[in-house]
């Protein structure tokens, strides 16, 4: 095996040697955060999301296969955007729950403020989540942080998130490529293994 060259940028645990290990998804609970229409053709379509939801799909299929808890979270708003009352509440495929699977409704950013979720995760004995979902710079990351606080393992499966563009604050916009970029690899140095392909998952 080659050795790092020296002045190669590595993540901080990388260097502690604690980056989590490739999880097993038979031995991990899948978290779907805020797979929901309003990202697809509802008021807030995401740039990527028709292959972040194949991507998603695919990791689903593979994590009932395999026996895996299923965690969905939806976000829950009285204004226009995920309103229960609109299509853009609506859980979208191929990301539907299934009878049995937990279905948790949040309506903060991060999916453990004032919801159930954590003891629905520790009603499953597992540590290691499996995180895909909506939007990655907003609800995604702010899950794996209070996650990682929890004391949970977390795996980020970047093809199965996506965002949007973004103003950058001095009259342009930052495409979505730079914030989905800028994110993830903001996660992996110190708070999530980031699974850039689904490859990457193992069963």
């Amino acid at each position: 095996m080659t050795a790092p060259h020296p002045l190669a940028a590595r993540t901080l645990l990388d260097l502690m040697g604690a980056t989590p290990p490739r999880p097993h998804l038979g031995d991990s609970v899948l978290l779907i955060i805020d797979a929901q229409r309003e990202y697809v053709d509802g008021a807030l379509p995401l740039v990527g999301i028709d292959e972040a939801l194949a991507a998603g799909g695919n990791v689903l299929a593979r994590a009932r296969a395999a026996g895996a808890p299923i965690v969905h979270i939806l976000h829950r708003a009285d204004g226009p955007l995920f309103n229960p009352q609109s299509h853009g509440y609506q859980p979208a495929p191929p990301l539907l729950p299934r009878d049995g699977e937990t279905v948790i409704e949040k309506t903060k950013a991060n999916a453990f403020a004032g919801t159930a979720l954590h003891e629905a995760l520790i009603a499953t004995g597992r540590k290691s989540l499996i995180v895909i979902g909506f939007m990655t710079h907003n609800c995604v990351s702010s899950t794996v942080r209070a996650a990682n606080e929890k004391g949970f393992t977390c795996t980020v499966v970047a093809p199965a998130t996506a965002t949007r563009d973004l103003p950058d604050g001095g009259g342009s916009t930052l495409p979505a490529a730079a914030v989905q970029a800028a994110c993830l690899v903001g996660l992996s140095d110190t708070l999530a293994r980031i699974a850039w392909t689904t490859d990457d998952l193992i069963g």
